[in-house]
């Protein structure tokens, strides 16, 4: 498996549970997986050591964790080496990426086949003064969307024309985001409240796992700056059966069909960024893989043997499964570096894990490495604690609590994940 997050923990904890996993190697990894198979030193975009480590190791199956690698074709290199294309990978290909890589062709998709999306135009210097005058007569707030990758930074809602005007600048003339932003989508704002909705295809069929609502902000009452999530509850109230089937008719088939219409080879996640407007779903955007830490509820719930739907994916059988959920609340909660999502230091020793071993609760590390049997912090998000209970509330506060018993220099969290539910 590639990757090394949090998401990348929740996923090996649970594939080493199925007798179909013999043997697990986690590139990079981190000292959470470490406990779950071999970690090895190895990049997640260094395709040509990568390669060796499965012609070493006699891979059978590679998951693909993060977004990077996929934008970057790494389906497609292992389909067209001669040692590799035998491996089945479960992620899509560059050209099915895209959905995730570039927000243009995400939105010219949607637009394609009539998913219900926001109003948008793109804009590059090509038609930069033509951007300027739509700007001009947009209504506020205006969201404007780097069109690549951008570590999940690309996205600024401007409540004011100076503000649009200043981004639209910063990103198109001086490369705000890097080669991000030598293209931008400039979108409608749509007000309503947000879910995360996961399809695992093999390109013809597809099953629905548990839905989830992340929150991003770093401060309690979603303020603050947007972060890589600060937690995450599944199921999602709101998200009832009137609900997610009008998700299933309006986006999630049309999404699947249009894939194969326009032959983008595609087996792996599509996440989709779904927002409820009054009674109806839009798509804020897609991504390629699974969110995090919407993962690390998801998972939990997942009843399924995992490595099972990864195996028939690659087989294109997922018409033969139903997916089987808990049907208890999880909600997971991330502890942070002090300072993150800005600037942070990290090598800070964490103290209380092995304390939560007794607790109704699960901790799947995220930035975190070992140095002579210690466990240091490694990044911004150092780990979560994962909680079931009957209610939102109960698995809240089991994953607080759960949390207190963990420390180490600087740790934050926030104590109102799913504050709209309690």
């Amino acid at each position: 498996m590639l990757g090394s997050g949090g998401r990348e923990h929740a996923l090996a904890w649970k594939m080493v549970q199925s007798s179909l996993c013999s043997k697990l190697f986690i590139a990079p990894g981190n000292a959470g997986t470490s406990q779950c198979g071999t970690n090895l030193d190895i990049s997640p975009t260094d395709f040509e050591n990568i390669k060796k480590a499965c012609v070493r190791e006699k891979i059978d199956m590679v998951v693909v964790g993060p977004e990077e690698p996929l934008v970057k074709g790494i389906v497609d290199f292992f389909l067209k080496d001669s040692a590799l294309k035998e491996i089945a990978v479960i992620g899509p290909s560059a050209s099915g990426a895209r959905l995730e890589g570039s927000k243009a062709f995400s939105k010219k998709f949607m637009q394609q086949y009539n998913i219900p999306t926001a109003g948008y135009r793109e804009f590059d210097m090509d038609n930069y003064a033509e951007g300027i005058a739509y700007l001009e007569h947009h209504s506020l707030p205006i969201v404007l969307k780097a069109d690549g990758l951008a570590a999940g930074k690309g996205v600024v809602i401007c409540h004011s024309y100076v503000e649009a005007m200043a981004e639209y600048e910063l990103m198109l003339q001086y490369s705000k985001f890097g080669d991000a932003s030598r293209k931008i989508v400039v979108e409608e704002f749509l007000t309503g409240i947000e879910l995360s909705v996961f399809v695992l295809t093999d390109g013809k069929n597809y099953v629905i796992l548990p839905e989830a609502k992340d929150y991003k902000r770093i401060g309690e009452g979603d303020k603050g700056l947007n972060t890589g999530g600060m937690g995450a509850v599944s199921p999602v109230l709101f998200a009832d059966e009137t609900f997610m089937k009008k998700v299933k008719e309006r986006i999630i088939i049309p999404t699947v069909e249009g894939l194969k219409k326009e032959n983008i080879p595609y087996k792996g996640f599509i996440f989709v960024g779904v927002i409820k407007v009054g009674d109806d779903p839009y798509v804020i955007e897609y991504n390629c893989r699974l969110g995090d830490p919407e993962t690390e509820v998801v998972i939990p719930r997942l009843r399924n043997d995992l490595v099972e739907l990864f195996v028939a994916t690659a087989e294109n059988r997922l018409n033969e499964v139903v997916i089987q959920e808990d049907d208890r609340v999880a909600c997971t909660i991330v502890a942070v570096s002090r300072g993150y999502p800005g600037s942070y230091e990290k090598g800070y020793p964490i103290s209380g894990l092995e304390k939560t071993f007794s607790q109704d609760s699960l901790v799947f590390q995220a930035g975190t490495r070992s140095e002579n049997g210690a466990i240091l912090t490694n990044g911004g998000r150092v780990l979560c604690v994962t909680s079931f209970a009957e209610t939102v509330y109960e698995a809240v506060d089991k994953s607080r609590d759960a949390l207190e018993l963990i420390d180490y220099d600087g740790i934050y969290y926030r104590r109102d994940i799913g504050f709209e539910f309690l």
